[in-house]
């Protein structure tokens, strides 16, 4: 069975539209939550294959939102 391709995941993340409503840059969500810049923009970006619950956790406590907030599962098909 072949693995899965780096994008065959349908979580897609929604940082990108939580900072703009919020008028926040990456940096200065990187030093509200003391995770690095590039880290915040692989998420961002949607290159990221995991996330640290810690991660998630700052995150949303920086955004003042919730998992669901940040992140959406697209696309669920039946068989």
């Amino acid at each position: 069975m072949d693995s899965p391709a780096a994008d065959d995941h349908r979580v897609v993340c929604h940082l990108d539209r939580l900072l703009d409503q919020r008028s926040m840059t990456l940096v200065e969500l990187a030093a509200r939550t003391d995770i690095t810049v590039v880290n915040l923009s692989v998420l961002k970006n949607g290159r990221a294959r995991a996330i640290r619950f810690t991660t998630l956790t700052a995150l949303c406590d920086a955004l003042d939102c919730t998992p669901g907030d940040l992140f959406e599962v697209r696309g669920a098909t039946t068989s």
